[in-house]
């Protein structure tokens, strides 16, 4: 089946069409930059215009960077406080006429990793951590979904929380070396295998492609893998639940 995945982020919201039963993308992604204000109907808009380039009408899939429950935000992430409170689904869907599923976009990317990629078949604890504007995370066991799993939202020291102090976003602001930030993620690490023990870390988001950069700063005694997928997987699992049809 071929269905529109949507994966939005705090600098670009990017879409392609997706063989769901594959986990293929059919055509090139399409992104617009993420509207400066990260408002909720600047977003919506931008969300349309995403959906004409494919000239697309059916069910849609959307990965959302914060807490989502039954497609209402539950917190606003980095992005306006506007979005706390809002139904995401009803709101891409006003926009667009069109059916829309929104899932955290950590979950998202897991999802897409745990069917598609590198995480299929895994047991045990398998955390998907997403390196981007913030750090996402997504949580399975035994290859079942935990959602909402936000890791990134651990407070640390003066910063109010983790992302704040390691994300791809910071390592961009302070303009850092592959070592310098390195060993902060190495950190953020260090606080998930304490906290969760978890069996497996997969990481995602555009930073995962430079892994051979700063692998050597990660400590943790916990396996830690890149994910085959990179900047895809949020777009393949939104589309993806989509198809099932299963609200988080």
């Amino acid at each position: 089946m071929t269905l529109l995945g949507i994966d939005i982020g705090g600098s670009g919201m990017k879409g392609a069409l997706v063989n769901t039963e594959t986990g293929e993308l059919l055509t090139e992604r399409f992104r617009i930059e993420t509207p400066k204000s990260r408002k909720p109907e600047e977003m919506a808009k931008v969300f349309a215009e995403i959906v004409k380039h494919f000239d697309y009408s059916g069910p849609i899939g959307c990965g959302f960077p914060t807490i989502i429950k039954k497609g209402i935000c539950k917190a606003h992430g980095n992005l306006s406080k506007e979005w706390l409170g809002v139904n995401a689904e009803e709101l891409f869907s006003d926009f667009t006429g069109l059916p829309v599923t929104v899932i955290n976009d950590a979950d998202a990317a897991g999802y897409a990793t745990m069917n598609y990629g590198v995480g299929k078949g895994q047991k045990g604890l398998v955390l998907m951590i997403t390196i981007g504007t913030g750090l996402g995370s997504g949580a399975f066991y035994n290859g079942q979904l935990l959602p909402n799993f936000e890791l990134g939202q651990i407070p640390y020291k003066k910063y109010e929380k983790f992302e704040h102090y390691a994300a791809a976003s910071i390592k961009e602001k302070e303009k850092l070396s592959y070592k310098k930030w390195g060993k902060r993620f190495n950190k953020f690490l260090e606080a998930i295998e304490l906290i969760v023990s978890p069996d497996l870390i997969i990481l995602g988001g555009g930073t995962s492609k430079d892994f051979e950069e700063y692998k050597k700063y990660i400590k943790i005694d916990t396996p830690v893998i890149p994910a085959e997928l990179q900047n895809y997987a949020g777009i393949i699992g939104a589309a993806t639940a989509a198809h099932m049809k299963k609200p988080i």
